[in-house]
């Protein structure tokens, strides 16, 4: 554990110099709250609109905005995730890094879940900052938003997040470029986001499997408050394979370097 702390603490330190970081987080923020205050005004004004027709207003408001919301953050994360994970070992392979950490006393598993835990707690310091958002709804909306459906959106925002810096990790490895590695984890992560819409309505067996393929059919339950088990599978079990992939990689990288 000591070894995998050491990784992450210098993970995490390259992060907060870095002002990619910086950029990456501030237009997540800046582009979350934007859409957050259009999603809430229209709902709003939907609602008050029904009301003045004299129709009888069922709508839910906290419960559409919040489901629109937790939609467009898997949206933000598709295109923000591969920017996270570019330099995780392509830099260190540009800089000549990679041959100390191949030298050092820590294992390639090690080397591979400190970075990749360092990624997903900057993930999660981006993501928290949203739940401000969340608090503002909940004070300012009768009925407020349940607590169930938030839960499980923020659940399915990180799962859907670690899921993709697996990806974005793993590619990163592969090369020395950190454009080439922002590229290809953008186009991978971007087929297995349209195999859903591909597919959709498609009663084959082949359908039924490229949709459970996709990141984004599973995280839509989420979005709706719903938990359920074939998604936590499916979301438990993406960062595991492709970790375990990394981890092959720089083992491969060591073996090249022997």
């Amino acid at each position: 554990m000591r070894s995998v702390y050491a990784i992450y603490r210098k993970e995490m330190g390259h992060y907060f110099v870095s002002p990619v970081a910086y950029v990456v987080v501030a237009v997540f923020l800046i582009v979350a709250g934007f859409f957050f205050r259009l999603y809430m005004s229209y709902a709003i004004a939907q609602s008050v609109e029904m009301a003045m027709q004299g129709m009888a207003s069922n709508m839910d408001v906290p419960g559409e905005v919040l489901g629109a919301f937790f939609g467009l953050l898997s949206t933000l994360i598709l295109f923000l995730a591969p920017m996270l994970t570019m330099g995780v070992f392509a830099e260190e392979r540009k800089r000549g890094t990679m041959e100390l950490l191949m030298t050092s006393p820590v294992t390639d598993l090690q080397v591979v879940i400190g970075k990749f835990l360092a990624s997903l707690t900057l993930f999660a310091i981006m993501l928290l900052p949203t739940a401000f958002y969340v608090l503002y709804l909940c004070f300012h909306s009768e009925p407020r938003p349940p607590m169930a459906m938030v839960f499980a959106g923020y659940l399915g925002a990180m799962l859907l997040g670690a899921s993709l810096l697996a990806i974005g990790s793993f590619i990163s490895s592969l090369t020395e470029s950190q454009l080439i590695a922002v590229v290809l984890s953008f186009g991978a992560i971007l087929i297995l986001w349209v195999l859903d819409f591909a597919v959709r309505g498609s009663d084959s067996v082949t359908g039924q499997v490229l949709q459970y393929i996709s990141v984004i059919h599973h995280y839509d339950d989420f979005t709706h408050g719903i938990i359920d088990t074939s998604s936590l599978i499916y979301y438990v079990s993406v960062p595991i394979l492709f970790i375990f992939l990394t981890v092959l990689s720089v083992d491969s990288i060591r073996w090249r370097r022997a």
